[in-house]
């Protein structure tokens, strides 16, 4: 049934207590929302909205103050060399909770010559549990849908790490168990390193240490330069002193097949080093890319320039436009002995026709 109109008492308004214009409009407001049953309940609604919005603010301020006070993270990015140490432990880890997991097929090269494959079962993008020394904690990992890593195609990705502040000592505990873990499985092996980008990552398994026996040179050569190299990183202060260039370099010439490359494996093998090798003739290598490699090299590692007569045809290369097309002769002397090149550096290069070789680079 319809409401009647409401009335507004003018006398009332009228003899209110102040008499002033304040008074009347006061008043006459509280005459129609006191009056007005659809007013009152439109009121009432948005003030019961108002409240609860207030407390949800409440509530996400308090919830967010409370998680800084008792939890903290620790973010792990994809292109941290710790990102696939820790992967690498927490599948071997059995306190841990994983429903969503991922492969990783890698190829494993025996002694004997023969190559077997190998699947590692990883923690999955997606989120985890783990129990590590009585400690609870959340592992989260995260794929970027924007980011893509250009080297290799894949998107970057974010682990994070998530426990109580209280036992934030226990994320250091825990990088260094993945770091032994991942030393351990290079122990008496050799890791192999190619460039992806601007930065060396290992290729492939690590092999077996190759003894320095098994490659047959020429009577007293193998010993000669191993006597030479280990004369070299024994004498480092002297270099310092003398203000020389701390860096050695070594050519290795000969017919395919003679042992170029098995001889420089098992001198690393010997020396208990690894090998960089760096291909100059990739097309996206730059004179600035080389120069960032060769100084970022891993400790304790041989620079290998396999072929290096193949990688240039003339001193300059250039397209048609004018513009660079890979790393220019120039720019590896540069990095090999310029201003900015590496110390501490050994670099053996290879070929099989020495006798193309630039001057300049001998």
């Amino acid at each position: 049934m319809a409401q009647p109109p409401q009335s507004i008492d003018f006398d009332k308004i009228r003899n209110s207590s102040d008499g002033t214009f304040k008074g009347l409009v006061s008043s006459g407001f509280n005459e129609i929302v006191g009056n007005n049953p659809y007013f009152a309940a439109g009121g009432g609604l948005m003030v019961l909205g108002t409240v609860l919005a207030v407390a949800r603010q409440g509530v996400m301020k308090s919830s967010g103050f409370i998680y800084r006070q008792l939890l903290v993270d620790l973010e792990i990015p994809s292109k941290d060399k710790s990102y696939l140490w820790f992967l690498e432990w927490m599948s071997k880890y059995k306190h841990r909770s994983s429903r969503h997991l991922s492969v990783e097929t890698s190829y494993v090269q025996h002694d004997n010559g023969s190559v077997s494959t190998k699947f590692s079962l990883v923690p999955g993008p997606g989120k985890h549990l783990l129990r590590y020394k009585g400690a609870f904690m959340l592992v989260n990992r995260e794929r970027s849908g924007k980011l893509i890593d250009m080297t290799s195609g894949t998107p970057f990705e974010t682990v994070t790490l998530t426990t109580l502040y209280r036992d934030r000592k226990l994320f250091g505990d825990m990088l260094l168990e993945a770091k032994q873990l991942a030393l351990k499985a290079r122990e008496g092996k050799t890791v192999i390193y190619t460039s992806w980008g601007p930065e060396w990552r290992p290729f492939g398994q690590p092999k077996t240490k190759r003894l320095f026996e098994s490659v047959i040179l020429d009577e007293g050569i193998g010993e000669s330069i191993l006597k030479d190299v280990r004369d070299f990183l024994n004498s480092g202060e002297w270099y310092r002193k003398r203000g020389i260039p701390y860096r050695r370099g070594y050519l290795l010439f000969g017919p395919p097949g003679s042992g170029k490359t098995s001889f420089i494996q098992a001198l690393a093998g010997e020396l208990d080093y690894n090998i960089c090798i760096l291909n100059l003739s990739e097309n996206n290598l730059t004179d600035d890319r080389l120069n960032h490699l060769m100084n970022h090299i891993p400790d304790r590692s041989i620079l290998l320039l396999e072929d290096i007569d193949a990688a240039f045809n003339k001193r300059d290369q250039t397209d048609e436009k004018g513009f660079n097309n890979g790393v220019t002769f120039s720019g590896l002397l540069n990095a090999l002995d310029g201003v900015a090149s590496a110390e501490e550096c050994i670099t053996f290069m290879t070929t099989n026709h020495p006798e193309k070789l630039d001057p300049a680079l001998l």
